[in-house]
């Protein structure tokens, strides 16, 4: 950034903790050595919380940041309840974030679809690669701020296509519900059980179907119509076929419980017949 460009803005919203506490000494080291360093170098000037008012306090300068700023760093650990407050808050104004969460804690589950940094702050290559896993996730979103997603946008999304009268949009909408659903339950599998499990390929897995899913609820959700036509409608078949065997194939070693892993096909399967029924749009031109 040059000295004449104006920094853009970052807010930092972390569990922070009493002074000397080891909550606060983490969210320091995770502000200076990861947060900061990536900030300055892509030219937002990171501010937490705690910098503009009293840790603890949701101030109206604290709401003005995260409705405001152009990017925010949420910090999951702990699932302190301030953070998800502050979390709703930012979701509201439908602008970009990128979470992170400390390695061996699970990410709560109106969450688990928005992907999220996990870090070892006492583990140099895992800061590391948090760096450059950071650096990458405000690029994205810098490059396409149509890809920031949240729970109240897909809700807000899926009643107005409900509420559209068109029966292809409607379709649309419980196509995009079963997929949201199942995007949260295999979102759920990248906690700590898959250490434990030995499952050293799943978190790649899982972030691919994830994106793969997205793609096509992105896709019935094309901002005209929201009915992609017959090639594309062929293109996000294949997709999700494919995305569906794959996830089949992993349901026998994937560590769930009997009762989720029966919901879960049946959502695959009722997903399947949902899609094919809808079919694509044919079009009216002679």
């Amino acid at each position: 950034m040059t000295k004449n460009e104006k920094a853009k803005k970052c807010f930092v919203i972390a569990p922070i903790g009493d002074a000397e506490s080891e909550i606060r000494r983490r969210s320091n080291q995770i502000l200076k050595h990861i947060i900061k360093p990536i900030a300055d170098e892509l030219g937002y000037d990171a501010v937490r919380a705690d910098d503009i008012s009293e840790p603890g306090i949701i101030t109206s300068q604290v709401i003005e940041h995260l409705l405001d700023d152009d990017l925010v760093i949420a910090d999951l650990t702990t699932k302190n309840p301030n953070v998800f407050y502050e979390l709703a808050v930012r979701h509201c104004a439908k602008k970009p974030i990128v979470q992170i969460i400390q390695h061996d804690e699970t990410i709560p589950f109106d969450v688990t679809t928005t992907r999220t940094i996990h870090v070892d702050h006492r583990d140099l290559d895992s800061v590391a690669n948090c760096k450059e896993e950071l650096k990458k996730q405000i690029l994205s979103v810098e490059s396409d701020p149509s890809k920031t997603d949240s729970p109240i946008t897909a809700a807000i999304n899926i009643q107005t296509l409900r509420q559209s009268g068109n029966p292809l949009e409607i379709s649309n909408a419980e196509i995009i519900s079963m997929l949201q659903n199942i995007r949260s339950m295999i979102g759920e599998l990248s906690g700590p059980s898959r250490s434990e499990k030995n499952i050293s390929i799943l978190p790649n897995m899982i972030e691919a179907l994830i994106d793969s899913f997205q793609v096509v609820i992105d896709g019935l959700e094309l901002p005209e119509s929201g009915n992609p036509t017959i090639n594309q409608w062929y293109y996000l078949r294949d997709k999700l076929a494919f995305s569906i065997t794959i996830l089949e194939g992993m349901l026998d070693t994937v560590p769930m419980s009997p009762a989720s892993r029966k919901e879960l096909w049946h959502h695959l399967n009722m997903l399947r017949h949902s899609f094919e029924k809808r079919g694509p749009v044919k079009s009216t031109k002679k």
